[in-house]
């Protein structure tokens, strides 16, 4: 019965200490996932525009952080415009970025896509980001949003 307690609490000390984003300050120059070329990187601003015409893009894209996934640091919001964020997800969760992330600048090479959102995934995020029940439970209707698949980020400011 002792081991078995020892083993339980031992896999749950493990799985907290593994659920924290990564340490750091995000500093200028700090590359996350794999490293890529960002000699052709165009504004995050263009998007929603490019997404009327296309279903997905593979690309560069400039952008400033508004909030990392306190959690794990496994997603981000990019700033578009006043009214509009997009979503970003590490691919295959081969990397997280630190909190310290947010408020930067950084350069992402990602694929981008409109996706609608469900209400639990949403709820899911919304959990992830340490809303309040009131915040989370006003979340009632699916969001058309912009989703990033990211495979390596940079920070640049």
């Amino acid at each position: 019965m002792k081991r078995i307690f020892l083993l339980g609490a031992v896999l749950f000390a493990f799985t907290t200490l593994k659920a924290q984003p990564p340490k750091g300050n995000a500093d200028k120059g700090d590359v996350y996932g794999q490293k890529f070329d960002y000699t052709d990187v165009v504004d995050i601003a263009t998007l929603p525009k490019t997404l009327e015409s296309v279903d997905s893009i593979n690309g560069t894209f400039r952008a400033k952080i508004v909030e990392v996934c306190p959690k794990k640091g496994c997603w981000l919001r990019l700033f578009i415009d006043e009214n509009t964020t997009a979503f970003v997800k590490m691919k295959d969760y081969a990397f997280f970025l630190p909190v310290a992330a947010e408020g930067k600048t950084v350069i992402l090479h990602a694929e981008a896509k409109l996706k609608v959102t469900s209400v639990k995934e949403l709820k899911h995020y919304a959990e992830d980001a340490k809303k309040s029940k009131e915040e989370i439970d006003a979340i009632t209707k699916p969001e058309k949003e912009i989703r990033l698949l990211a495979s390596g980020i940079v920070v640049v400011e």
